[in-house]
């Protein structure tokens, strides 16, 4: 069994395709956990990835909504991988439990759009900024554990340009004045964003200090994350006040907060335009 590290997107996609063959079948929830011999929060947990799959359940579940061996086939034989831990599981130690939900996710997303209401977006920061704003943001860690956080990060930052996904920020002019560090740190935070441009995954547009309120101000840090598997919508992290984290899967929320973006997007300089000067 997947020692709990988040689901993988093999796993999203095949606890969602169990899910669509119990409603085409026609199988409610209790149905389905009586054939399990067990509670209906059992089914929904393996529905919703919240657990490993088990193959002896799954060949219950498929055998109960009668699915054809063609079609069950590649289930069972998807059931390892599906169940192997993410690459981001030996990182654990330096990381809360929703942010194992997000890397599982963006692990395998297409497309990144991301916006902070005052510092670098994530995905964006050197080593050196990261390193300095978790000083201030995990009092307690030690320089081990700093340093941890700061691996994984760069760790998804490869991983990211590795497999060709898009990467898409728009960034306040306010960061790029928000001092974290020294200036060297900053200096060196500026030219990384000022080389995007020249990045063919990156695309960078920073808001102007002088810009009217636009669509995303005041708006928490957001991450919209495109995930190409038919099985799995889009979804949208919103970091809201007090460290609350909320994973958004309803596609109506999605797009609203998407409309919000784009307009925020569209008021932006275009990307490549030159970076504000910042002494």
């Amino acid at each position: 069994m997947r020692p709990r590290s988040g689901p993988t997107v093999e796993h999203r996609v095949l606890a969602a395709r169990l899910r669509i063959l119990r409603e085409r079948a026609g199988v409610s929830l209790q149905a389905a956990a009586r054939a399990l011999d067990a509670h209906p929060a059992t089914v929904r947990r393996i529905e919703r990835a919240e657990t490993g799959l088990d193959a002896r359940q799954v060949r219950v579940l498929l055998d109960r909504y009668e699915v054809p061996e063609a079609e069950a086939e590649p289930i069972i034989t998807g059931l390892g991988a599906a169940n192997l831990p993410g690459w981001w599981h030996r990182w654990r130690d330096a990381m809360e439990p929703w942010r194992q939900e997000v890397i599982g996710l963006e692990s395998s997303a297409s497309l990144v759009r991301t916006w902070h209401p005052a510092l670098i977006p994530e995905l964006l920061r050197t080593p050196a900024y990261a390193a300095a704003l978790d000083r201030t943001l995990y009092p307690a860690d030690t320089g081990a554990q700093l340093n941890r956080r700061v691996e994984l990060l760069q760790e998804r930052q490869r991983r990211l340009e590795g497999r060709g996904a898009a990467l898409w920020a728009l960034v306040p002019a306010a960061a790029l004045y928000t001092r974290v560090g020294g200036p060297e740190v900053m200096t060196e935070q500026w030219a990384m964003l000022a080389g995007a441009a020249d990045q063919p995954h990156l695309t960078v547009q920073v808001m102007p200090l002088d810009s009217p309120p636009h669509p995303m101000t005041a708006v928490p840090p957001l991450h919209l994350l495109r995930v190409p598997a038919p099985e799995i919508g889009d979804r949208a992290i919103l970091e809201a006040p007090g460290g609350r984290v909320d994973i958004i899967d309803e596609p109506g929320a999605v797009m609203d907060l998407r409309i919000r973006l784009d307009a925020a997007c569209a008021a932006a300089p275009h990307p490549g335009s030159p970076l504000p000067e910042v002494r």
